[in-house]
């Protein structure tokens, strides 16, 4: 005989998904900021440390905008640790340290970036379609708004890379 799962398990629902996603993603794009610091000054390139540098001045709006969702929600703006993100800047912090000076830096900072744009797209893209459901209308263009941003990164570091950083890491190692 089946038992329920719910039995054993709170009421937590929708609204507690979305706050949790929001502290995550709160504290996920504090961690970043100082990460595109230390990527924007290890970069070897000019279009890639520009690229980060602009990224980082978004990502200063961003951690605003969601300080306006946490009021709209009605909750205090705070953090949540999140391994998640940790891990990935993690590695990007491992490939400034091993490909220090190398050709292949910059196309492994574009990697590590892009890792980070893609784990940012699904948070974003979750909390929007929650937002939605939840009735929370006025946070609903605060999150589209970052995810729109987090998507143009993400678009811009993939032209970077394939017009820029991969050729000349493969060029410079040949």
């Amino acid at each position: 005989m089946a038992t329920k799962k719910s039995a054993q398990s709170s009421t937590k629902g929708l609204e507690d998904l979305f706050y949790e996603a929001l502290k995550d993603i709160y504290y996920a794009e504090r961690k970043i900021l100082s990460a595109l610091k230390k990527m924007a000054r290890g970069a070897e390139s000019q279009e890639l440390t520009a690229a980060f540098e602009k990224h980082r001045d978004e990502t200063e709006g961003q951690v605003e905008r969601l300080q306006q969702v946490f009021e709209i929600f009605g909750k205090r703006a705070q953090g949540k640790t999140c391994p998640a993100i940790d891990g990935i800047i993690e590695e990007g912090g491992e490939i400034l340290e091993e490909f220090q000076a190398a050709p292949a830096l910059d196309a492994g900072l574009v990697a590590a970036a892009q890792a980070v744009e893609h784990y940012e797209i699904a948070r974003y893209g979750t909390l929007v379609t929650w937002a939605r459901l939840l009735g929370l209308n006025d946070a609903v263009p605060l999150l589209q708004q970052t995810l729109d941003e987090e998507k143009a990164t993400d678009e811009a570091l993939t032209q970077l890379g394939e017009t820029n950083v991969n050729e000349r890491a493969l060029q410079d190692a040949a």
